[in-house]
């Protein structure tokens, strides 16, 4: 039920009863994890009601560590950079009049 909200104060409310039971259980995992999700709840809601991501930005994370892993080092930074700015930069290299 916690995930079928999407009013911020509902899924709140929520949250706050499964807290309540996690913390009054006997199992110290249960209760261990009820504490991490007090503490990272509005963070929680946020993703839960918002749909917001970092999907993008690991994707693009996700490129620059494998052409640092294909090149297995670059001469300096700048050359890495301008790699980095070559993959990623969405630069069209098609010739003039050539058609896809």
């Amino acid at each position: 039920e916690v995930w079928e909200h999407t009013s911020p104060s509902n899924m709140r409310d929520q949250w706050g009863m499964w807290y309540d039971w996690a913390i009054r259980s006997r199992l110290e995992p249960m209760k261990a994890a009820a504490r991490m999700v007090k503490n990272h709840l509005g963070g929680i809601i946020h993703a839960a009601t918002e749909r917001i991501t970092n999907a993008s930005a690991e994707g693009l994370n996700s490129v620059i560590q494998k052409l640092k892993y294909v090149a297995r080092g670059f001469r300096n930074r700048d050359r890495f950079r301008a790699a980095i700015y070559f993959h990623l930069g969405g630069l069209d290299l098609y010739p003039a009049g050539i058609t896809r």
